[in-house]
């Protein structure tokens, strides 16, 4: 890794810091720990993370604020196709070290307008990555061949083909990848998972996943690309069209964009959402490190307007153990797990990680749930206990110090990945396909074997990054 040396000073630093206690406490709702303000500036310049991010949106501004508080790091970078909103992410970072310096004048944040000249700034030994769906892989993979360790945005990849390209690159260079699926870093969701996995429900037979669609929208007609915006490249690899604002995000403000409902650049509500909670659900399904062998779906695409990602939908999963998962947006959104025994439902409650979460505030069930609440008794202590984190930013943080495997790491996070991106390739052949984990095809069907990759329009894409 880049570094070496700085790198080991740190690792020894972790074992020596009294802040690896910030990680030692449960927030059942799931809320971020807030680190005091007094407390940053308490490490030297010297034993900091210098961090940078890519991609200066609406969902990477709550993840680098969340970080921020964080006295082990520094964001000392910020780099986006748009200028404006790179610009307001520097005045984001520098006006909040401001307020802890005291230095109302204070801006120290580099600027990029292409985030691979970040990556040769060998003094940066991390990246946030926040871009939209379609721009995730790329800079994850040359991140990780540049040394620098990686906070990636779900969904992991667009394609299973770069997300596996994505998992290799980081397995070969040893990086730390934690990937934003917050949901394990909340208690009811490791709790529910315990549970489950310790035997309460009995035996694991049924999964319900609830996870609405999106709306249709409206005809847009083209529109001149902002001078601030490099076009092109917020298209990367996805075909030429023209611009209209409602396809690409917001020229004022960070409300939800509308490249999440434009199957160019993702697929919608079931990987928007889905990662998160297919992620929880494999970890009390003790199936992380595989996915189902079967997948079925109808599902409504809409018929005009711009956005043309999926409506409501009803999916079918079925596990080489003999589980079956369920997935629709007529289900209470959560995991419901259903055993021989009773069920548990465990869901965010009131907590919205971000303001496109499809839980209104104050509408929700319960953070966790169960037919009979005797089946929510504690987890002794000779029971399984699964891996605690509660914060997801440093967890991360914590891990690159620690050089430990983060509470998301890159393979999980494909295999959650994974099962999203299928179930919509069942959505959009609607009938049922029939999938071999081991080798990630599917048996004997060329036609949805063709939609593990999509074509990438030079010179943008994983196809043509050198050194994989």
């Amino acid at each position: 890794m880049q570094n070496s040396k700085k790198q080991i000073s740190r690792r020894k630093f972790l074992d020596t810091s009294a802040k690896a206690t910030l990680f030692s406490g449960v927030a059942m709702a799931g809320f971020p720990t807030i680190i005091p303000a007094s407390v940053i500036g308490k490490n030297p310049p010297s034993d900091k993370i210098n961090i940078g991010w890519i991609g200066c949106g609406r969902q990477g501004r709550g993840d680098v604020m969340g970080t921020l508080r964080f006295d082990t790091c520094m964001f000392v970078a910020v780099s986006d196709v748009d200028s404006n909103r790179m610009a307001l992410g520097k005045k984001m970072i520098d006006d909040f070290y401001g307020r802890q310096t005291g230095n109302s004048s204070y801006s120290n944040v580099k600027m990029y307008a292409d985030y691979k000249e970040m990556l040769l700034d060998k003094s940066i030994d991390a990246v946030m990555i926040t871009t939209p769906d379609h721009w995730h892989s790329q800079p994850a993979i040359e991140a990780a061949l540049a040394g620098k360790d990686i906070y990636l945005e779900k969904p992991t990849s667009l394609t299973i083909t770069e997300g596996r390209q994505l998992v290799e690159v980081v397995k070969k260079k040893k990086i730390i990848l934690q990937v934003g699926t917050q949901q394990r870093s909340s208690a009811q969701f490791r709790v529910a998972a315990e549970l489950v996995r310790n035997g309460r429900i009995g035996k694991l037979h049924t999964v319900k996943i609830g996870l609405p669609g999106d709306p249709s929208g409206p005809e847009a007609p083209e529109m001149p690309v902002p001078k601030t915006l490099n076009y092109d490249m917020w298209l990367g690899s996805t075909p030429q069209v023209y611009y209209t604002e409602i396809r690409v995000h917001p020229q004022q403000g960070f409300d939800r964009p509308g490249w999440l409902r434009c199957e160019q650049f993702g697929a919608g509500m079931i990987t928007g959402w889905g990662q998160h909670h297919y992620d929880s659900a494999m970890w009390g399904m003790d199936t992380e490190h595989t996915t189902p062998i079967s997948y079925e779906a109808v599902a409504e695409f809409p018929k005009s307007g711009l956005w043309d990602v999926h409506g409501d939908f009803m999916a079918k999963a079925e596990y080489a153990n003999g589980v079956t998962m369920y997935t629709s947006g007529g289900f209470p959104n959560g995991v419901r797990y259903e055993g021989s025994d009773g069920w548990i439902f465990v869901t965010r409650g009131n907590y919205r990680a971000t303001d496109s979460d499809p839980i209104p505030q104050g509408q929700s069930n319960p953070p966790l749930s169960a037919s009979d609440p005797k089946l929510m008794s504690p987890i002794g202590e000779n029971e399984l206990h699964l891996y605690v984190s509660t914060n997801q930013q440093g967890n991360w943080l914590d891990c690159i110090k620690s050089r430990k495997e983060p509470i998301s790491p890159v393979e999980i996070g494909h295999y959650a990945c994974s099962v999203c991106l299928l179930t919509h390739v069942a959505m959009k052949l609607g009938r049922k396909v029939n999938w071999d984990p081991k080798a990630e095809k599917f048996i004997n069907d060329k036609e949805a074997n063709s939609m593990l990759s999509r074509p990438q329009r030079a010179p943008y894409g994983t196809n043509y990054i050198k050194g994989i």
